[in-house]
């Protein structure tokens, strides 16, 4: 059946819901598997994200008409909306103890399908193993803090970490403004209140405006996605405000340089001079494979300070690297190749892992060398003291 041939008419009575039931038994597939991504395409086989790789859950191919009647007992009466907007987002609840958001789209073959599984429990900084120097951030009064990476980096599920230190200790009122929301917030000691854009409102930048005549301490926005809600959400924070958000930038140097840009040229100055002012912080994630099989988070994390503040000001952008690294020790600030020479010495990554992800495979790998250098010192200074024969008064002066 072709594209004009194609029958969108929807009447639910007369669905049976087995293609549904089928798309389940993948979904508890990739669950038990413990994937992150369940892939639908009409006249392709039924793929999931597993350890960062696609691989094929089985070698049945899902026809055009069989995608379009599974898209239809998804949505029911939302299909009308699909055949609108040509794509949709939504939330699939899995059971009372799994969800998955959903985009569903028009592709040449038909329609296809990714299910991204949400985690039910939102873990902790500490359990998720975030640098200690990001719980600074959830104690600002004011200011924005950007959570960026590629898409499936975790940047949501460290956002969901930040938002509940904050609803856990502190008396204050959130606003989340999510495509869709994914992690369920419930009052602590915190009022939060939640929108789904497209459901509770039309678009970011309205309900991003809206917020500011709701009494909030503490504005999270799902996504900057244009200039109107970037504009907004500097002067939410410029304004008394805390505000968190992403953006899918690779690492810290690349965020500044985005934001910025996405302003007409005679703009460029003025945003140089709030953004150096309101940011508290940028939190740059890649996922990188592990020894045993799993991932792990590599983060950048950027500070404020008056130096960072200062380079931004004066757009010497290419030395924000530097002066992240330079902070590790002072400020608790680092970079990514920091990070992962860290993971690499704790045994975490591999050698290989860590050269593919490092921003300076070169710079990395001298410093590999030197850890190594230094453990052949200690190794033979350790040989050298074993070795040597101790006088009486020697062995007690060692002692002592």
């Amino acid at each position: 059946m072709n594209n004009s041939e194609t029958d969108y008419s929807i009447d639910v009575s007369k669905l049976t819901f087995e293609m549904l039931k089928k798309i389940r038994v993948y979904l508890k597939r990739l669950i038990d598997a413990g994937g992150s991504d369940l892939h639908v395409k009409a006249n392709s086989s039924v793929r999931a994200r597993i350890n960062g790789d696609i691989v094929p859950l089985s070698g049945e191919i899902l026809s055009h008409d069989d995608a379009l009647v599974f898209a239809k007992e998804l949505l029911r009466g939302r299909f009308v909306e699909l055949v609108e907007h040509k794509e949709l987002d939504l939330v699939y609840p899995f059971d009372d103890f799994t969800r998955f958001r959903v985009n569903i789209f028009f592709q040449t073959d038909g329609i296809s399908a990714v299910f991204r599984l949400i985690p039910v429990k939102i873990m902790s900084i500490d359990e998720l193993k975030l640098p200690k120097i990001v719980h600074k951030f959830t104690e600002a009064e004011r200011g924005l803090v950007l959570v960026t990476g590629v898409t499936g980096s975790g940047k949501s599920t460290t956002l969901a970490a930040l938002i509940n230190e904050i609803n856990w200790s502190q008396r204050k009122h959130i606003i989340t403004i999510e495509d869709p929301i994914e992690f369920i917030h419930k009052d602590r000691k915190c009022i939060v209140n939640q929108r789904s854009v497209g459901q509770d409102t039309l678009s970011f930048a309205n309900a991003l405006r809206a917020s500011l005549r709701e009494d909030p301490d503490i504005i999270l926005v799902g996504e900057m996605r244009d200039l109107e809600t970037m504009e907004i959400a500097l002067h939410a924070a410029d304004t008394g405000h805390l505000v968190f958000s992403t953006l899918h930038t690779l690492d810290a140097k690349e965020t500044i340089n985005r934001i910025i840009s996405t302003f007409p040229t005679g703009e460029q100055n003025r945003i140089r001079l709030t953004f150096g002012a309101v940011i508290q912080g940028v939190i740059s994630q890649r996922l990188i494979p592990t020894v045993d099989s799993k991932r792990v988070a590599a983060l950048e994390v950027l500070l404020r300070t008056s130096h960072i503040q200062q380079l931004i000001l004066e757009s010497r952008d290419d030395e924000i690297v530097d002066a992240i690294y330079d902070g590790k020790e002072i400020y608790g600030s680092q970079t990514f190749d920091q990070a992962i020479l860290d993971l690499y010495k704790a045994g975490i990554v591999s050698q290989e892992k860590a050269f593919e992800f490092a921003t300076s495979p070169a710079d990395l790998k001298l410093k590999m060398e030197g850890l190594e250098e230094n453990a052949r010192l200690n190794d033979k200074d350790k040989k050298s003291l074993e070795s040597k024969e101790y006088s009486p008064s020697e062995i007690f002066d060692l002692k002592e």
